[in-house]
């Protein structure tokens, strides 16, 4: 047998508000729900999903996103067989290790050695595997001191961390996680991030629900976004994460309508994939008054923001570097960047910016770009470092 999922046509409905305080209410409505079993909304019903159809096979990595409500954690559930779906099939083959709720199959009185021998065995290992990694397990958790303490009187990053290190290393067939790599300090979100990564690469089939985008377009061969319980794009993670970011370009508000220098449009002129490192070509479309730009005014200020953190990363403009945008005009400005950043989904804004107010005067457009994986590198800028080997003539000669 394959290890494998296959998600065809699943539909599943729901209940607003359900609550029956008495067996006279609690009998009509088991009969309404008996009657609509088969198909159709009835009042307060909805559909968490419709029509949701993937396959992910060994070696994929498929990552989910979308807003609150779209229907993420309804796909992980029906994955799970937690919840059943309506209509459709739902089939997941080999031996599944899911991280959906933190701690979720913890019993709280137990010690955390014996929740590892339990949730172990719920995965169908044999006592001797559990053994043999039980030591993997709690290293990997870094709760050594705690490990023979009941997990009640665990925090939840502890929790979490015994939680992921038992799910990702008693050799799942199948990995499915939710949300799990943003859990914990930063070092246990990277070792986490690692050994998903490592998995993926060994050939399992993995899952993966995240708001963290960066780790979505890193760690994934596909992606698919959901939006109200349907699926609206499935492809690679970079297209993906553009229709899912593409609602975040702004435009100027009614605060800013009268400066003399608006921005446009900012279009992406680089076809293809962006990779650690490469140039990126963009072009900013505008127009200026009759008046022209007042010398208080820099009329192209661009940044570059992490997504996770907002920090911005990199600014420049155009007035510093010498761009002079003539009166009563449209214009159009291409702009060069050399994306020496790690992999991850950045995004890039423009505005008129104030030099004496120190603020922006246009709120201009924006995009999000994912950077993808090169010359894989430690840190937080990538210098496309290159090696040569001296021969043995020229270290005479130094």
């Amino acid at each position: 047998m394959t290890p494998g999922i296959d998600f065809e046509h699943v539909w599943k409905k729901f209940r607003r508000g359900e609550r029956h305080d008495s067996l006279r209410d609690l009998m009509p409505a088991l009969l309404r729900r008996l009657g609509s079993a088969g198909g159709g909304l009835r009042q307060n019903d909805f559909w968490a999903l419709q029509d949701v159809t993937f396959r992910v096979r060994p070696g994929e990595a498929l990552g989910i996103i979308g807003h609150n409500g779209a229907g993420k954690s309804t796909t992980l559930k029906a994955m799970t067989k937690i919840i059943r779906p309506t209509r459709g099939r739902c089939e997941v083959r080999g031996r599944v290790g899911a991280l959906i709720d933190i701690s979720a199959g913890f019993h709280p009185d137990l010690t955390g050695r014996k929740n590892v021998a339990l949730q172990g065995a719920i995965m169908g290992m044999r006592a001797s595997d559990i053994r043999a990694r039980f030591d993997q397990i709690v290293e990997f958790a870094g709760i050594e001191e705690f490990i023979d303490t009941p997990v009640k009187r665990y925090s939840t990053g502890m929790n979490a961390r015994l939680a992921f290190s038992i799910a990702a290393h008693l050799e799942p067939d199948v990995l499915i996680i939710d949300e799990v790599l943003a859990v914990g300090d930063f070092a246990f979100q990277r070792r986490a991030f690692d050994r998903v990564r490592a998995l993926a690469r060994s050939g399992i089939p993995v899952v993966v629900v995240s708001h963290q985008l960066d780790r979505i377009a890193e760690l994934c061969t596909h992606a698919m976004l959901l939006e109200r319980g349907r699926v609206k794009r499935f492809g690679s993670p970079s297209d993906c994460i553009a229709e899912y970011t593409s609602g975040a370009s702004h435009r100027a508000d009614a605060s800013t309508a009268g400066c003399p220098v608006r921005l446009l449009a900012l279009k992406l002129l680089t076809l293809g994939a962006t990779r650690s490192g490469d140039r990126l070509v963009l072009r900013v479309d505008g127009e200026v008054d009759a008046a022209g730009v007042p010398a208080h005014l820099d009329p192209l200020d661009v940044r570059i923001l992490s997504t996770s953190t907002g920090e911005a990363l990199y600014a420049f403009s155009a007035g510093r570097a010498g761009l002079v945008l003539r009166p009563g005009e449209r214009f159009a400005v291409e702009i060069s960047l050399q994306m020496n950043f790690p992999p991850g989904v950045y995004g890039i804004e423009t505005s008129v910016w104030d030099l004496m107010a120190t603020r922006e005067a246009f709120a201009g457009p924006s995009v999000h770009v994912v950077v993808e994986e090169h010359h894989t590198f430690h840190g937080s800028v990538q210098c496309n470092a290159t090696f040569r080997e001296v021969p043995l003539r020229e270290q005479v000669r130094a």
